[in-house]
């Protein structure tokens, strides 16, 4: 087993970046990353999460996941590009999530990029989608970007949406499943002989 896959505390390999414990940011790697989805609100969640995420550590994103599933109405996509510049101002104000106006303001805009774009977010990330049929053997294969998260991005930004550079669109491809970056050995890797994916 390579060095950049752990025993979890479960006692189940997982990737090293995701920590031994049971934290938030495990259970996210075990249950949602890298797991296939179609779902509106789970992808526009995987997009704001890239978001703030520019400039920080996942970790910090992540250990805020619940406070952002309040502070965007579960993200739900109709009712967070319903909010107005008065919400904007609120949740600048609100220390549970991370108070970037550029950032919040960013995924009000892209919820309704979302609610316009054509095609959809999940029709563009169902025709960039890679079939894995070797998981990565280490942290060193994975890329930054690809020239698919590239195109992605620019489709993206055409669309309206905002805080999509290629680096944060190829993380949102990992996210959502669009391509399953578990490491080989890791139980939630695409060769992975018991690999049970819920979402």
């Amino acid at each position: 087993m390579s060095s950049d896959v752990i025993i979890g505390y479960h006692r189940k390999p997982r990737c090293a970046w995701a920590g031994a414990g049971d934290t938030a940011f495990g259970r996210y790697h075990d249950e949602v990353w890298g797991t296939r989805t179609d779902d509106e609100s789970a992808m526009f969640e995987a997009l704001t999460l890239g978001v703030f995420e520019v400039g920080l550590s996942w970790s910090i994103v992540f250990g805020k996941r619940d406070a952002f599933l309040l502070a965007f109405s579960g993200f739900d996509v109709a009712k967070v590009a319903a909010m107005t510049e008065r919400d904007v101002d609120r949740l600048v104000q609100d220390a549970s999530i991370i108070r970037n106006r550029g950032k919040i303001q960013a995924t009000v805009d892209n919820a309704r990029a979302m609610l316009s774009a054509s095609p959809s977010l999940v029709a563009l990330a169902k025709s960039y989608e890679v079939t894995r049929k070797r998981a990565p053997r280490s942290l060193a294969d994975l890329p930054k970007s690809t020239p698919q998260a590239e195109a992605f991005a620019k489709q993206l930004k055409s669309q309206g949406y905002r805080f999509v550079g290629p680096t944060s669109v190829y993380a949102f491809m990992q996210n959502v499943g669009v391509i399953n970056d578990h490491l080989h050995g890791c139980f939630r890797a695409t060769d992975y002989p018991t690999t049970t994916q819920t979402r």
